[in-house]
């Protein structure tokens, strides 16, 4: 149970650095005024994995639950505390004020055995936000790999849920007048970007096909994509929304599968004439070490056998051993040769990114 309360915590104070003060007030709410009186209550307090962020979790689960209840209109009271709160509007800069966050703190938790049967069932699935502005991070890393090689891109990611990143192409990233994508693009990102950037190098798309365990449908599974989001951060609503939209009209290829399974598989195919990008988004956390292991030694095996006119590429985007709050690790290996290039550090929702690729 102390654990529990304890990942509430935490997770309460990396929403606040990330820009959230609704889930920060939410969250650490929840963590004191749970009780097993209820049998949501009961089932969060007693779970019995791991409940922290790097695992289950378990607080963005059952914040993602109450939002759908929100979004969806089912409940109306816990609704109408949301908008009190500030659900909807852009996130502000100041805490809530104590009596703000306990009036929160209790219309949520009156809403636990209001709507036990709904949030019982939500808490069994992991979340899954595909946060599309992470396709900063590989719109630079596709241009910067098209300067490079000069060659088409197949894309293979690990963890696709329901591949709203694997569509990054349709998307354009924007740093002062320098664009990089169409003019007529799905989304266009405008991320903080101190420093240098990459090439502008449009990059061309030959294939692309993700995995996940549990990978989502653009249209079904709607609902759960939006809920995860936070309620007081709408322009990422907003982003999501377009991007939906986008997924279900070009239904890109995500295969319902173990990801490192998938990819031993996906290897063993060689494609002349282009360079194969398998990548992933904080994704490879989740990953058991020895599966990690695993991974890591297939794409080794798979790199000795690259060629020049057939290269491959590792670019992941995950959490290392820095600070939080200086966001997710970028780095490519390539191969023929197996070099590893450390391409800068990303927000986890990808406000902002350093790039410190050198030229290709």
């Amino acid at each position: 149970m102390t654990k529990v309360r304890e990942a509430f915590h935490a997770m309460a104070a990396s929403c606040g650095r990330m820009g959230s003060p609704f889930m920060k007030s939410l969250l650490a709410g929840l963590a004191e005024g749970l009780t097993e009186a209820t049998p949501v209550g009961a089932k969060v307090l007693g779970w019995p994995g791991d409940p922290t962020g790097i695992a289950d979790a378990l607080p963005l689960r059952l914040a993602g639950g109450l939002h759908a209840l929100v979004l969806t209109g089912q409940d109306t009271v816990l609704a109408a505390a949301y908008t009190a709160a500030g659900a909807g509007l852009p996130a502000r800069d100041l805490p809530m004020s104590d009596a703000e966050a306990l009036a929160l703190t209790d219309t949520a938790l009156a809403a636990l055995p209001r709507n036990e049967a709904f949030l019982l069932r939500w808490l069994d699935s992991a979340p899954q936000t595909n946060e599309v502005r992470r396709s900063i991070a590989l719109i630079a890393a596709g241009h910067w790999l098209t300067g490079h090689y000069g060659l088409p891109l197949v894309l293979s990611e690990l963890g696709a849920s329901a591949g709203l990143n694997l569509l990054w192409d349709h998307y354009a990233l924007v740093v002062g007048d320098r664009r990089f994508g169409s003019d007529d693009a799905t989304l266009t990102l405008t991320p903080d970007w101190p420093g240098p950037l990459p090439p502008i190098a449009p990059p061309k798309i030959n294939t692309r096909a993700g995995v996940d365990l549990n990978p989502l449908d653009p249209v079904t599974d709607r609902l759960r994509l939006l809920a995860y989001l936070w309620a007081d951060q709408p322009d990422r609503l907003a982003r999501t929304t377009q991007a939906l939209d986008l997924a279900a009209l070009l239904r890109p290829e995500v295969a319902q599968g173990d990801a490192i399974d998938w990819l031993e598989a996906r290897l063993q195919t060689r494609h002349p004439g282009a360079v194969h990008v398998v990548f992933h988004t904080v994704a490879w956390q989740y990953l058991p070490p020895a599966v990690q292991d695993h991974g890591r030694a297939l794409l080794a095996a798979a790199g000795a056998r690259a060629t020049p006119d057939a290269p491959l590429v590792h670019l992941a985007m995950e959490a290392d051993d820095a600070p939080a709050s200086d966001g997710a690790g970028l780095a490519m290996t390539l191969w023929p040769g197996g070099q590893t290039i450390a391409m800068g550090r990303v927000d986890f929702h990808g406000r902002w990114l350093r790039w410190t690729a050198p030229l290709p």
